[in-house]
């Protein structure tokens, strides 16, 4: 497991590293709302500009989390679409949904607060990825754009799943299941009855491996955590509407 450390005592009390088996130059880090500056109703580690918190907060927030990190993070205005920005060079608040790193120092980040955060890296540990997987981007095929951007056979890529809503509260209706299953009939085995009428029960993880898969990446780690219902550490928008974000960030070791 590569570390992310503050000191000799372990993790920040913000976050912790992607448990994978990433080659040693790939760092990484996974935010919580754990600790942090910022009141209710985004009370923790918020890192967003966007959702009403104080800008004195969140500057606190991104300023410790500045700490940790080789450099400021390409933050990325996300909207749910398929776009993957090059972190070595673009600007900050690009409109895109992933980012690519090859330069040391280099970090890509993406917020999420229910969504999907997906890192990538290619075993020789030269190229890293990060993308926003919602369902609207998952479905589009966010996560083969930014496969396609990294330029490596996927066979020498690694994924890593990050915290996301879990399945036993991500209520959708029938047109989401449809988006997945009628141009891959397999995705059906993401999708279970929920008690509402027309209303399914979505499975992001799942529907995530099997895009990957079928993209030709197999070794996925991570997933199984759930955003709603884990109140003490994650952000949850389905949960709790007006809330904070968490950040996924990745990068190459520049030492």
């Amino acid at each position: 497991m590569n570390k992310t450390d503050t000191s000799n005592t372990g993790a920040p009390a913000f976050g912790a590293p992607a448990d994978w088996p990433a080659p040693a130059s790939v760092r990484s880090l996974i935010t919580t709302r754990r600790s942090g500056a910022s009141s209710a109703p985004y009370a923790g580690f918020n890192l967003a500009t966007h959702v009403g918190d104080e800008p004195a907060a969140v500057a606190a927030n991104r300023a410790l989390l500045a700490l940790l990190l080789p450099s400021e993070p390409k933050w990325l205005q996300q909207v749910h679409g398929t776009a993957v920005a090059d972190a070595d060079t673009c600007a900050v608040e690009t409109l895109a949904d992933a980012a690519v790193a090859r330069q040391a120092g280099s970090v890509c980040v993406i917020m999420t607060a229910d969504c999907l955060p997906v890192l990538f890296c290619d075993r020789a540990g030269s190229v890293v990825a990060a993308a926003h997987a919602g369902w609207r981007g998952l479905a589009a095929g966010v996560l083969e754009a930014t496969l396609a951007a990294m330029r490596v056979p996927p066979d020498q890529l690694m994924a890593w799943l990050g915290p996301a809503i879990g399945p036993q509260h991500f209520e959708v209706g029938a047109e989401v299941r449809a988006a997945f299953v009628d141009p891959m009939p397999a995705a059906a085995t993401a999708f279970a009855a929920a008690a509402a009428p027309g209303k399914y029960l979505a499975d992001l993880y799942a529907l995530a491996r099997l895009r990957l898969a079928a993209a030709g990446l197999s070794a996925v780690y991570g997933g199984g955590a759930c955003t709603y219902a884990d109140v003490p550490h994650y952000y949850s928008y389905r949960r709790d509407g007006r809330t904070g974000r968490m950040a996924s960030l990745i990068w190459l070791d520049p030492a």
